[in-house]
């Protein structure tokens, strides 16, 4: 059971959650947050404090619309070869990870809407 932030992180990036995480798993993409699946110990901090209510469980993510976020969530985190990168920790100034390409699939940017 990993935590996943979902699509109301899109474009609002509030970061509160990382203040709140113990060690440090949840990392800065380029429009979204990320929870790190293997560095998460599942404390739950993040979930209590998130102001936009972005964050679950990942079998707790039961909306069609939000089950696409958990593999997203993992994909922020593999090389092209599909291994998992560890970065071993965000903090604040930190170059933002890269947004899968999926993001943009799922969630235009608001100016490319036609």
């Amino acid at each position: 059971m990993t935590l996943v932030i979902t699509s109301t992180c899109v474009d609002v990036k509030d970061g509160i959650c990382t203040t709140s995480c113990p060690v440090d798993c949840i990392y800065e993409g380029g429009r979204m947050y990320y929870i790190h699946p293997t560095e998460c110990i599942e404390c739950g901090m993040c979930e209590s404090i998130c102001p936009v209510d972005a964050i679950r469980y990942d079998d707790e993510v039961e909306e069609e619309t939000e089950i696409p976020f958990i593999a997203l969530n993992d994909a922020a985190f593999r090389d092209a070869d599909g291994s998992i990168i560890e970065p071993g920790g965000w903090k604040k100034g930190d170059p933002p990870v890269s947004d899968p390409p999926q993001l943009e699939t799922l969630f235009p940017k608001k100016d490319e809407v036609a």
